[in-house]
């Protein structure tokens, strides 16, 4: 224990050891650390629901930021801790909250593959089309990385999903499953509307970056819709 700080046991699930700690001096549990992080930050990130909901029952606060604008719920949805993120969704956590990249949690589960802790948080009314700072949404994440799952979930969650929203780069989702030959990916995508012309900062469409048979599969499912 010598030489561990109280950052380090709130991270590592150290509850009975954090607690007493907090008998002796309760201001510990807004300090922050050189990362501008509190204890709650760390409970979140190691995914121990039992601490996060010991200290709200502390009146800690449940979305302070760190130095970069993470918030206990990012931090959590980011490392896949589904019942840290339900706890904090129920606690009142802001879901569209952003990092100084323009990084959400929903952006996070998406791009991490992390289908469940997506739908927690679109059921409580995550912004669907939330972008980064580079412009890319939840559905660029999952396209570039081939989630089919997470795809469908956005695109059955999607009434009101951009689903030809443009990047900084001019690009959609379906260029950058195009790019990264993601076939399933692609089709589902063109199935569900994305438009196969629609041409990037380069002139580029989704087609032009799509392996020759992809191409015609997407032309094949355009023309027959």
């Amino acid at each position: 224990m010598s030489g561990q700080s109280i950052h380090d046991m709130a991270y590592r699930g150290k509850t009975v050891d954090v607690k007493r700690m907090l008998s002796e001096n309760e201001e510990l549990k807004t300090l922050k650390d050189d990362n501008g992080r509190m204890l709650i930050h760390w409970a979140a990130l190691g995914g121990h629901d039992d601490l996060v909901r010991f200290l709200l029952s502390l009146n800690v606060p449940v979305d302070p930021t760190d130095d970069i604008d993470m918030t206990p719920l990012i931090l959590a949805a980011s490392a896949g801790r589904e019942k840290v993120v339900n706890t904090l969704l129920t606690e009142g956590a802001d879901v569209n909250a952003k990092t100084q990249e323009g990084h959400s949690a929903l952006q996070y589960a998406a791009s991490k593959n992390w289908k469940s802790i997506c739908a927690a948080l679109l059921n409580k009314n995550a912004d669907v089309n939330i972008t980064d700072k580079r412009g890319a949404t939840p559905l660029h994440r999952a396209a570039s990385k081939g989630n089919f799952a997470i795809i469908k979930l956005l695109l059955e969650h999607g009434e009101n999903l951009s689903i030809n929203s443009k990047d900084a780069d001019g690009n959609t989702a379906l260029h950058l499953a195009c790019e990264e030959d993601r076939l399933t990916e692609a089709e589902l995508l063109v199935q569900n509307g994305a438009d196969i012309w629609t041409k990037n900062k380069d002139q580029k469409t989704p087609l032009d970056l799509a392996s020759p048979g992809l191409a015609r599969k997407l032309k094949e499912i355009t023309e027959n819709m």
